[in-house]
C-alpha cells in the first residue's frame, strides 16, 4: 500500500510518498500555471510512483484562490429573492480602513445586469410568506442562459431556515440547463448573515467550474496512468474530503495548500513535546505563517479572500493563516522615490528568479540568498538545478545596486532584511495581534526558502526556539499525509437560551450529527472506529453581535447539563473579553458540528542515520551573515543527511540539503531531535 501527496505552489510541486514500510520518498518539479496537472504528473515520473499501488492520492492547491485573486472564473449569475439583487454589492457599513481616501469596496464577482430576482419569501422562523413564482422562475433561467452564463449561484433570503424554495430553484436549473454548474447556498453553508452568504455561494460559483474541470483532468490522467484508488482534496479547515464534494463545494479548498503544513507541524508538536509552535511556511511565492496551541490548530469560522481591506468574505471554517507576498521568488525593485520594496509580484516557476537560468532577468529573494552565500549553487533541488551566481548578481546590480548607488552585497543585504521585516510583522499578526506572546512559542520552519530566514525572524521577535522538521522543502505535503477527513455543519436557530429550549436545541445537534454521520460515510465509506464528534454552541449576551462557541458537553446537550454550558460560556467571555455577566439573559444563534475521522495510517520508518558520532563540515563558504558585518565569512558546511539524533553544531553555520537550508548565526545552537528534526536554541534570545 502507498500513499502520495501533492501539493502545488506558486513556484514548485512537492509530492511525498509514503509505502507499507513507513519509507518517505519526495519529488519536488517547477509548477506548470498552463496546466497544473502537467506539474503533478511530472513529480510523479521523478518520483517513480507506482500508481497501481497506491491506495490514498492527497491533494491540496492554491487552484480556487489564485482564481478569485486573479479574476479567472467562470462566467456567473445570482439568483436571489425580489428586492435583495443588490446585497451582494452593498455587502457592510463598516470602513475598515476610515483614514483611506482611496478606499473602496470589493468588486463584485457578479455584475448587476447578471443578478436576478424571483418572487418568492421565506421568514426567518422558516415559513412561507410568499410561494415561489415558478413561471417567473422558468422565464428568468431561460433568459440567464442566453447570456453566455456558465455557473449559478442562488441564495435567496432565509433558506437556512427553509431552503424549500432553493431546491424546487434547483429542479428548474437541473430541468431547463443541465449543463450550468449550480450552486445552492443552503448546501454551502446554513447560517444567517445575507451578505456573507451570498457572497461565500458566489465564491463557490465563480470557481466551480474552473477546480471541477481541474479535479477530472487531474482523476482522469491519474486513472489512464492506473490509479485505482481514492483521490482525496484537501479543505481550508484542515481536513480532507473526497473529490466529489470537492466539485459540488470547491470553496471549501480556498486555502487547501498552505493549510496542510500547519497541520503537519501540530502533529510534529505531540512527538517533540511542544505544546506552542508557530508555523512557517516560506515557499516561492509567499510566506505563511499560523498558530498551534497545546496542539489544537486556530481555526477561524470566516476568512476574506483577498484581504479584509477589500476581500470577498468566505464564511467557512478555515485554518487561520497570514500570508505575505514574500518568497524566495518576490521581486525586489526599486519605486519612483527610489525606496526599495520587495514583493508582492513574484517570478513564479516561469521564468522565475535570475539565477534559475529560464529567463528572468528580475532580482528576487533567492537571487539575494545566492549571492550572500546563504545559498549553495551546486546542491540545490539535490544538483538537479545547478543555480548562476553571475545571473543572480547581473539581476541585482542593475535593478536595485546600480539605482541605489549601491554595491551588490548591500544591494542583496537589503533585499533579505526588508523580506525578513514583512514575514516578521505576520508571524506578530498571528501572535501579538491576537494576545499572544510570540517569545513563549516555538517558530517551525518549512517551506523551502522557510529554513533560511527562520533564525532572522526569530531573532527579530525574541523567539527562543527554532525547528525545522524532516523534509522542509515538502512538509506541506507531507502534512496530508496527517490530515484526517474532516466536515464542519451549521445550523443557525435564534432562540433565548433557556431549560426551556435546551431540547430544542437537543434535536439540532443531533440531527447535525446524523447529517455529518452521512457525509463522513460518503467520503471516506464506512469508518473503522467511531468518528470523533464534537457539538457547539453559538452563544451571546443579548445585545451582542458576535458569538462564543461554547463545547455542549459528552453527555449531550438537556436540561441537567444546561448550567454547565450556561456556566462554560460566562468563563469563555471572562477569558476573551476580561468580564462576564452571569445575570444577563443570554441568546443561541444555533448549532455547529465537527465530525473528523483519520485514514489509515502507515507508521513512519525512522531514517537510517549513523550514530551521533564526530561529525565535520563538508567544508566552508563565504557567507554574509545577518547582524554582522558588510563582508563574507567563512562558515562551515554541513550536509544534513550526515547528522543523526544527538548531534550538536554551534554556529555561524549552514546545513544544506535537496530541497532546503538553514543559516545560523553566532551564538546559536543546533541540536538533532530523535525523530531527526533540527532544534535551533537562537541565541539573541537566551
Amino acid at each position: 500500500m502507498t500513499q502520495i501527496a501533492a501539493d502545488i505552489g506558486g513556484t514548485f510541486t512537492d509530492l511525498t510518498a509514503v509505502d507499507a514500510r513507513g519509507v518517505f520518498s519526495t519529488a519536488k518539479t517547477l509548477t506548470t500555471p498552463h496546466d497544473h496537472a502537467e506539474g503533478v504528473l511530472n513529480g510523479l515520473e521523478e518520483l517513480g510512483a507506482d500508481l497501481p499501488g497506491t491506495e490514498l492520492f492527497l491533494h491540496g492547491s492554491t487552484i480556487a484562490i489564485n482564481t478569485v485573486l486573479q479574476r479567472v472564473g467562470a462566467r456567473t449569475a445570482l439568483i436571489t429573492t425580489e428586492g435583495f439583487r443588490d446585497v451582494y454589492e452593498i455587502g457592510r457599513g463598516n470602513r475598515s480602513e476610515p483614514y483611506n481616501l482611496f478606499f473602496g469596496k470589493p468588486d463584485p464577482l457578479v455584475r448587476r445586469r447578471l443578478r436576478r430576482e424571483v418572487r418568492e419569501r421565506v421568514l426567518a422562523d422558516g415559513s412561507l410568506r410568499t410561494p415561489l413564482d415558478v413561471d417567473g422562475a422558468k422565464a428568468l433561467i431561460e433568459d440567464l442562459r442566453a447570456t453566455g452564463v456558465e455557473s449559478v449561484a442562488v441564495c435567496l433570503l432565509h433558506s437556512y431556515a427553509n431552503p424549500e424554495h432553493e431546491l424546487r430553484l434547483g429542479l428548474l436549473l437541473e430541468q431547463l440547463w443541465p449543463e450550468a454548474y449550480v450552486t445552492l447556498s443552503h448546501q454551502i453553508m446554513r447560517e444567517y448573515r445575507e451578505y456573507e452568504r451570498t457572497s461565500t455561494t458566489v465564491l463557490n460559483a465563480y470557481v466551480g467550474p474552473v477546480v471541477s474541470r481541474y479535479l477530472d483532468s487531474l482523476a482522469g490522467r491519474l486513472a489512464a496512468r492506473g490509479f485505482r484508488g481514492r483521490l482525496l482534496i484537501m479543505q481550508s479547515n484542515g481536513g480532507i474530503m473526497s473529490v466529489e464534494s470537492a466539485r459540488r463545494a470547491p470553496v471549501r479548498m480556498m486555502e487547501s495548500g498552505p493549510v496542510a503544513g500547519v497541520i503537519g507541524a501540530a502533529a510534529l508538536a505531540g512527538r517533540l513535546g511542544l505544546s506552542r509552535l508557530i508555523p512557517f511556511d516560506m515557499g516561492g511565492t509567499t510566506a505563511k505563517t499560523s498558530l498551534v496551541k497545546d496542539g489544537e490548530v486556530d481555526v477561524s469560522p470566516g476568512y476574506f479572500i483577498g484581504g479584509y481591506a477589500t476581500g470577498h468574505p468566505m464564511s467557512l471554517p478555515v485554518v487561520n493563516i497570514v500570508e505575505v507576498g514574500s518568497g524566495g521568488g518576490s521581486i525586489a525593485w526599486v519605486d519612483a522615490a527610489g525606496a526599495l520594496k520587495v514583493g508582492p509580484r513574484s517570478a513564479g516557476a516561469a521564468p522565475g528568479p535570475a539565477c534559475y537560468g529560464l529567463g528572468g532577468d528580475r532580482p528576487t529573494v533567492t537571487d539575494a540568498n545566492l549571492v550572500l552565500g546563504r545559498l549553495g549553487a551546486a546542491r540545490f533541488l539535490g544538483g538537479q538545478m545547478a543555480l548562476d551566481a553571475a545571473a543572480a548578481e547581473a539581476a541585482i546590480r542593475t535593478h536595485v545596486a546600480g539605482p541605489l548607488g549601491l554595491d551588490v552585497l548591500a544591494a542583496a543585504r537589503g533585499i533579505v532584511t526588508i523580506a525578513d521585516a514583512q514575514m516578521s510583522l505576520a508571524v506578530r499578526a498571528v501572535s501579538v495581534e491576537k494576545g499572544e506572546d510570540p517569545r513563549e512559542f516555538a517558530l517551525v520552519a518549512t517551506g523551502g526558502a522557510g529554513p533560511l530566514h527562520a533564525v532572522s525572524i526569530a531573532r527579530e521577535l525574541n523567539i527562543g526556539t527554532v525547528v525545522v522538521p524532516v523534509l522542509p522543502g515538502q512538509f506541506s505535503a507531507k502534512g496530508m499525509l496527517s490530515s484526517p477527513v474532516r466536515h464542519d455543519l451549521t445550523r443557525t436557530r435564534l432562540a433565548a437560551f433557556e431549560p426551556s429550549t435546551v431540547d430544542d436545541y437537543a434535536v439540532t445537534v443531533k440531527a447535525l450529527a446524523a447529517e455529518a454521520t452521512a457525509r463522513l460515510r460518503a467520503d471516506a465509506g464506512e469508518p473503522d472506529e467511531p468518528p470523533t464528534l464534537h457539538h457547539f454552541l453559538e452563544l451571546r449576551y443579548r445585545g451582542q453581535e458576535f458569538t462564543i462557541s461554547v463545547p455542549v458537553p459528552d453527555e449531550g446537550l438537556s436540561t441537567a447539563t444546561y448550567a454547565a454550558v450556561r456556566a462554560g460560556f460566562d468563563a469563555l467571555h471572562e477569558r476573551l473579553y476580561g468580564h462576564q455577566a452571569p445575570d444577563e439573559a443570554v441568546e443561541a444563534i444555533g448549532v455547529r458540528t465537527v465530525i473528523s475521522m483519520p485514514l489509515a495510517r502507515i507508521t513512519e520508518q525512522a531514517p537510517d542515520r549513523a550514530t551521533a558520532g564526530p561529525l565535520e563540515p563538508t567544508g566552508t563558504r563565504a557567507v554574509v551573515l545577518h547582524g554582522g558585518g558588510p563582508d563574507p565569512v567563512p562558515v562551515p558546511v554541513y550536509n544534513r543527511e550526515d547528522l543523526a539524533p544527538g548531534h550538536r553544531i554551534d554556529g555561524p553555520a549552514v546545513v544544506q540539503e535537496a530541497t532546503s537550508s538553514v543559516v545560523c548565526y553566532a551564538g546559536d545552537v543546533l541540536t538533532v531531535a530523535e525523530d531527526a528534526s533540527l532544534v535551533i536554541t537562537v541565541g539573541s534570545a537566551s
